[in-house]
Parts: C-alpha cells; structure tokens; sequence
C-alpha cells in the first residue's frame, strides 16, 4: 500500500500525486521497485547529482515533529556540531526531551587539528553545556565521516539505553544521517549509504526508525533549522566554499590595533584596541583571508566586495553590508565565533575588537576551545 511507503532518505511519506509537494516519486519507479528501497524525487536527486530541492517545510515543522519525544521513555543522543558549538546546540532542547537522558556527541571533530587534546575538548564542552542549562550524563566526541569514535558512542549508547529506544536529534548540517549511516554501515552490515546525506541542510523531513533489536529502534530525527546559522543566508552554490570537509589548517596573523581582516565577503574583524597580538583564524581551507589596515577596511569592500572579498552574501542580486557587533574581550583567550562559519582566536592582551558578519547571523565570544 502506497501510504505504508516512506522514503528511505528523508523519512517523508511516499505521494505520486504532486510533484511540487515533499514525498513525491513517479509511480513508475514504484513499479520498477522490487526490494521497496524507495527515494522520493528530492532524495534521488540529492544522492546522485547533488542538486537539492526546495521543501515547503519550516523550522516550527521540524519542531512539532520533535514534541512528541518528551512523551517517550527513551534516550536522547545530541549530535552537534564541535566546530560550531553554540550555533548548533537545539534551543529549548532539555524542553523537547522532557525527562529523558541525555548524552552529547559532538562530531566533526576530524575537523579540528590533530594536535586537539580529545580530553580537553570534552572537559570545555562539559563546561559550555552546563552554563547553557544542559546537563548530559556522557559527552563524546567523534567523527561521523572518519568513522572515529563512532564504537565508543555505540558503547555509551548501549550502556545508558537500558531498554529503550534512543533518539538522535541536533540541528541541520551536524551530520546527524552520516552518523545513522555509519552505524547502519558498521553495525547492521549493510553496505549502502541509505539516509540521504549532503552538506545541504534540512536533509532529513520526518523520523526514520532503524531496528536496534527485536524490542527497540534508533529514530533519525529531522534537523532543527537554527536561522542564525550563515548557511540559511548564502547561496547554495557557496555552500561547499564555507563548510569545511577536511581538517582546518589555522592561519596565524600578528595584528596591530587599527587593522583588519576579511574572511571572503562574509566577516570582517577589526582590532580597535589592545597590544600587538597574535590572531588565529578557523575556517574553511577554501575562503581567502585578506588583511589591511582599519583606515582602508571601508573602502576595500567598497571596491572589491563580491569579487576579491567573496562569497558574499545578497538579496535581490545586491551585495548586503555586513552589520557590526562590538566586543569587550575579558582578560582570558576568547574566541570570537561566526555561527555556521568559524572562529578567530584572541589571545590576552586584545581589549577590543568589533565584528561585522551579514545581518540575522549569530556571532558572540567564548572562552577558547583551545
């Protein structure tokens, strides 16, 4: 029966009927179809051309499907994102999960360079959750991609489940199906990639149950769209430029107060005062990072903004300007964070700092990761 069908990829029930709503498959291909392992049009499309589709689904969408977990005796996994912590933690989490335990994995950590103490990491994101309100009973961190981690999670899973079914819920772009799929992959033995994956986000539209035995499952859970994330506001076309895929290599700049840097055309940081410091950038290994002085900042992205200073972010095919946000570092090293881009190192000895970052994007300073 056509309404027992559900894609495979996203987890949005199967429809012939309209080809601009989600869940749309040609009955044809349904015929053709004997193993039921079943795409819709926007899944298919994704996983073989990398071309994805506009849903008319919203954020408050993602979050009604994901009320119904604080009714369930169950475990929650969080998967966020290391590099983006902050900007990929699901606000009102400990509010959807109800009473249900908790354990956050942050993955991406391949990410990261290898130098990283693993250790370190979990005791600072222990640290940043708490302050947040977020009480997790284990932290792990891992690579979904790699594959690193992944056994030690599987362990923390099975430990803390204790009979009940477990839920894997986080943001858009965490790697949330990378993660099933590797489970699926290392675990079940099969050998395909069948959760649609991309660097697109809001992959997943509805629950996908996976079997974890005869009495319980693993729900892939759809991601939760954080608006002030950069990747809600550039072009898809610049998505693979922003997000990195291999490890970062992090570029050290000695900065004197009164210069700048411009990471593409999508963050600026001014050093407005403070002592000759050194600056650490994290980003992408694909944008370009230019450094002038404060007194030409203006005028180079005047003159250059969308071409040497890009991508860009634009409405209606113009430029936006950036708006900026003012910083008073506290005396520690701090991070300055872009949410959904990267971060900038600040040692001590920087007093202030201004950051310019397209308008409705997150931005904020933490006490280093490092």
């Amino acid at each position: 029966m056509l309404e027992d069908l559900n894609c495979i990829g996203c987890g949005v029930h199967i429809q012939t009927e309209n080809k601009d709503k989600v869940g749309f498959t040609p009955a044809s291909s349904l015929n053709q179809n004997e193993d039921k392992v079943i795409y819709c049009k926007r899944c298919f499309r994704l996983k073989n051309y990398n071309e994805i589709m506009d849903t008319e689904l919203t954020s408050d969408d993602f979050l009604k499907i994901l009320q119904g977990i604080a009714n369930q005796n169950a475990l929650v996994v969080n998967i966020i994102d290391v590099f983006d912590v902050s900007g990929t933690i699901v606000q009102g989490l400990i509010r959807h999960i109800g009473g249900n335990d908790l354990i956050l994995a942050a993955n991406k950590i391949d990410l990261l360079p290898r130098s990283v103490n693993h250790g370190k990491i979990k005791h600072w994101l222990n640290k940043e959750v708490r302050d947040m309100g977020i009480t997790p009973i284990d932290i792990e961190v891992i690579s979904s991609e790699k594959g690193f981690g992944i056994d030690s999670l599987m362990e923390m899973i099975n430990l803390h489940r204790k009979g009940r079914d477990v839920y894997i819920v986080g943001c858009t772009n965490v790697g949330k199906s990378t993660f099933i799929n590797r489970l699926i992959n290392q675990f079940a033995g099969e050998s395909k990639t069948l959760i649609t994956t991309s660097h697109f986000p809001g992959t997943t539209l509805d629950i996908i149950e996976i079997p974890l035995d005869r009495l319980t499952s693993i729900f892939d859970t759809p991601g939760i769209i954080n608006e002030h994330q950069l990747v809600h506001y550039i072009d898809k076309s610049d998505f693979k430029t922003i997000t990195p895929k291999k490890e970062i290599k992090p570029q050290a700049y000695q900065l004197n107060s009164g210069q700048t840097l411009f990471i593409g055309g999508l963050a600026r940081l001014d050093f407005v005062s403070g002592v000759r410091s050194g600056f650490i950038t994290y980003f992408s290994n694909e944008l370009k990072i230019h450094r002038t002085k404060l007194e030409n900042a203006d005028n180079l992205w005047k003159n250059h903004a969308g071409v040497m200073l890009s991508p860009v972010v634009k409405m209606d095919d113009k430029i936006c300007d950036l708006k900026r946000h003012v910083f008073h570092i506290r005396d520690i090293k701090s991070d300055v964070v872009i949410s959904g881009l990267g971060f900038i190192t600040v040692p001590i000895g920087v007093k202030e700092v201004h950051l310019f970052a397209p308008n409705g994007v997150g931005v904020f300073v933490r006490p280093s990761i490092f």
